[in-house]
C-alpha cells in the first residue's frame, strides 16, 4: 500500500507543479480556475491509486476508511512533492516569483487608477507579502495548503465512490 501511495503521490505532485510552472512561464495572466483544473487533473491519481489497490490487492472490494487513508496518503505525498518542486523552481529563478507577482498586482491596480491612501496601503501590503514569502517557514506550509485541501476533497469523493465494487469494476 505504501508503494502505491508513494508512486501515485509523486506522479500527482509532479503533474500539478509542472502544469502550474508552465502556466507561469507561458502566460502573464494566472487564472484561479486553471490552477484548480490542473490540480484536479493531477489529483485524479488519488482515484487511480485507490482503484489500483482495490483491484490488485483486495480483489475488487475496499471499505471507505482504508480507501480514504490511501487517498489522503497520496494527497500528502503530492503536497510534499509540490512544495519540493516549487522550492526548486524558486531557487532556480532566484526567488523572483514574488517580486514579479507583486509588481503585476501593483501595475494592474495602477492601470485601474488606484492612487492616494489606497495606493499607499496596497504598496505596504505587497511589501509585507514579499517579506512574509521570503521566510521558508511561512512559504512552505502556505504552498502545501494550496494543494492539500483539494487532495483531501478528491480523496473523500474517491473513497465514497470506490467503496462500491460496481463503480469502475475490476477487470478479470
Amino acid at each position: 500500500m505504501s508503494r502505491t501511495i508513494l508512486t501515485y503521490g509523486l506522479v500527482s505532485g509532479t503533474i500539478i507543479i509542472l502544469g502550474m510552472i508552465s502556466t507561469i512561464v507561458l502566460s502573464a495572466q494566472h487564472s484561479l480556475w486553471l490552477g484548480y483544473l490542473i490540480m484536479l487533473v493531477g489529483l485524479s491519481a488519488i482515484l487511480l491509486a485507490i482503484k489500483s489497490h482495490r483491484d490488485r490487492t483486495l480483489g475488487g472490494v475496499i471499505r471507505f476508511w482504508p480507501a480514504l487513508l490511501i487517498g489522503l496518503g497520496v494527497a500528502v505525498v503530492a503536497g510534499v512533492a509540490y512544495v519540493a518542486i516549487w522550492e526548486a523552481y524558486l531557487a532556480l529563478t532566484h526567488y523572483r516569483f514574488m517580486d514579479d507577482y507583486t509588481a503585476s498586482i501593483l501595475a494592474a491596480k495602477k492601470a485601474e487608477g488606484l492612487s492616494g491612501a489606497a495606493w499607499d496601503k496596497l504598496v505596504a501590503e505587497t511589501a509585507q507579502m514579499k517579506r512574509n514569502y521570503a521566510n521558508p517557514l511561512y512559504r512552505m506550509p502556505m504552498t502545501f495548503t494550496e494543494i492539500f485541501p483539494v487532495g483531501a476533497l478528491v480523496a473523500l469523493v474517491s473513497a465514497a465512490l470506490l467503496r462500491n465494487p460496481r463503480f469502475l469494476p475490476a477487470r478479470t
